[in-house]
């Protein structure tokens, strides 16, 4: 499995509990046209950040929200060029 696909659900069940899986696999194969979503790569990132973006906002009006996953999934990257592996801590607020 792709770290970075990995990593996306991580950070996408932080929005999304369990529909997290489903959820990044659709935005992969029906707007990157991967038959595989686990071939989600850097190289996709840019696009894949912004389908994420567009269809978060029909879940939620709250902007920072989105705004925050967009920013963990597209340091992915970073992440991932840096030798870390690919992950990014959770960091939205605690209660």
């Amino acid at each position: 499995m792709s770290m970075i696909y990995d990593n996306a659900i991580k950070i996408a069940s932080d929005y999304l509990g369990p529909a997290a899986k489903r959820f990044i696999d659709r935005q992969i194969v029906a707007h990157l046209s991967k038959a595989n979503p686990e071939d989600l790569n850097e190289n996709d990132i840019p696009k894949f950040v912004e389908w994420v973006r567009v269809s978060l906002s029909l879940l939620t009006e709250d902007q920072s929200i989105i705004d925050e996953c967009v920013k963990r999934i597209k340091s992915l990257v970073k992440s991932a060029n840096e030798g870390g592996g690919g992950l990014v801590p959770d960091f939205r607020a605690k209660a």
